[in-house]
């Protein structure tokens, strides 16, 4: 395909409509929105027991991509970014931070400061979502939570938005603006700029120059149907020249192919290039640049190519993109380092799919605690009577999987790659980290996405 020209003029067909934003079915607008969610109704309500499990990793947590959640709009600054709340950067545990002290108060007996630390990374990613758990799992458990993090110390994180709703998020950005095609007779038209960027890593360090689709890392997750024509306009608004390849993708003409001096020339600053096919390939695939790719694709030119197949196999009630970068501001799922990495949530007898996809330079062995995983999938292709059942998963450079979890109990269970060097150090959990909440209900899933976005 050509380059086309910058102005070349836009399909005939006026754009599809996306569907309106509406509260979650069964969720009046603010109804979590009571003295009983308070800070100071948290530290009321919270018997201070001793003990528990639920220390590291508990979690409320956004939602998973997946079509049918409609949302609320996320409060924004006059620039259009999540508002962090203020806090002091904390160095970071990957380059070998030394643990800060605590803020105030003395240390527990038989603490250190990194006990100090580990706890403020986990009240962050909790923020003021905490006292919301007290109706989901029970006086006993909540009562153990309050302990566990010292609620009655009356910490400023228990009035802040949780870590990973400061920051964009590739699955709410999916959710509440999803990348809708044109239409150009039969063909879906799908319109992307190139763009230098600010990307946060967590709510409290400084951004970091990176690159990505529209104006953000990962890009924009590009769905459509097995066997749909499909036509992708990427507008270079970078300073150098790139290319785009669609990881997974059979092509019927190689020129799609998108490598620079192999299958067409680079797309120059200021160009609109298009790609066009046919999606034979259904599953889990990918889309990132493939020149200068160490740095481009490291600096944050990726995203996520979903084509669904015409009878999917595979049933989920909650689907979830997991992109890995390990270049980009240290160790990352979907852009982000623990605690503003969003976690996986699901009901009792809900399935989830993860689709894992390694946009790095390292393998990394994802671990989940408490439950199996079913590997249904690889590189887009169903694996048959070759699934198999794992807890620790490793996904190597430019491969992908899916798996499936069916959730039969709930709880809090950690989710992190097991290289401990990518997850854990003096300062507490960073890096590749996350968790699957698991609630009783599906109307617990709503009330918390609606607590989040309130």
């Amino acid at each position: 395909m050509n380059p086309v020209p910058e102005a070349a003029p836009r399909p005939s067909t006026e754009p599809l409509a996306a569907e309106p934003v509406v509260p979650p079915a069964g969720v009046a607008e603010g109804s979590l929105t009571t003295p009983e969610l308070t800070r100071r109704g948290f530290l009321r309500g919270a018997a201070l027991t001793g003990g528990g499990l639920m220390a590291a990793t508990l979690a409320a947590c956004a939602p998973a991509a997946t079509p049918g959640w409609t949302l609320g709009p996320l409060a924004t600054t006059a620039a259009g970014s999540p508002t962090p709340a203020p806090a002091t950067p904390m160095p970071s545990a990957a380059a070998g931070a030394t643990p800060t002290p605590p803020a105030s108060g003395s240390i527990p007996p038989g603490w250190t400061s990194h006990d100090i630390d580990a706890r403020n990374v986990v009240r962050r990613y909790i923020g003021n979502l905490a006292p919301a758990l007290k109706d989901i799992y029970g006086d006993a458990a909540f009562a153990k939570l309050a302990d566990i993090l010292g609620a009655a110390d009356n910490y400023p994180e228990l009035s802040a938005k949780p870590a990973f709703v400061q920051v964009p998020q590739l699955v709410l950005n999916d959710a509440l603006a999803p990348l809708t095609p044109e239409l150009d007779g039969d063909v879906k038209v799908f319109r992307l700029t190139i763009d230098k960027i600010d990307q946060l890593i967590d709510e409290i360090r400084p951004p970091v120059p990176a690159l990505g689709f529209n104006k953000q890392t990962p890009g924009p997750t590009i769905r459509v149907n097995q066997g749909d024509k499909v036509r992708v306009l990427f507008t270079n608004n970078l300073d150098e020249t790139t290319g785009i390849h669609f990881h997974g993708v059979e092509f019927g003409d190689f020129f799609q192919d998108g490598i620079p001096f192999v299958t067409q020339k680079p797309i120059i600053p200021g160009e609109t290039y298009a790609y066009e096919f046919t999606a034979v390939t259904a599953g889990s695939l990918m889309y990132h640049s493939h020149h200068n790719a160490t740095d481009q694709v490291g600096r944050g030119l990726l995203g996520a190519f979903i084509v669904d197949p015409k009878d999917d196999p595979f049933k989920a009630d909650r689907d979830y993109i997991w992109i890995s970068n390990d270049v980009l501001g240290g160790f990352t799922i979907n852009g982000h380092g623990f605690p503003a990495v969003v976690p996986v949530l699901a009901a009792v007898g809900e399935t989830v799919r993860v689709r894992f996809m390694n946009e790095g330079v390292m393998m990394h062995p994802w671990h989940s605690h408490g439950y199996t995983m079913r590997v249904v999938a690889r590189d887009g292709h169903p694996l048959g009577s070759a699934a198999f059942d794992c807890d620790t998963l490793g996904v190597n450079p430019g491969e992908r999987w899916d798996a499936l979890i069916k959730v039969d109990r709930p709880g809090v269970w950690a989710f992190h790659c097991h290289i401990l060097q990518h997850v854990e150090g003096s300062s507490g959990m960073f890096g590749m980290v996350t968790a699957m909440i698991v609630v009783p209900k599906k109307e617990h899933v709503d009330a918390i996405v609606q607590s989040l976005l309130a």
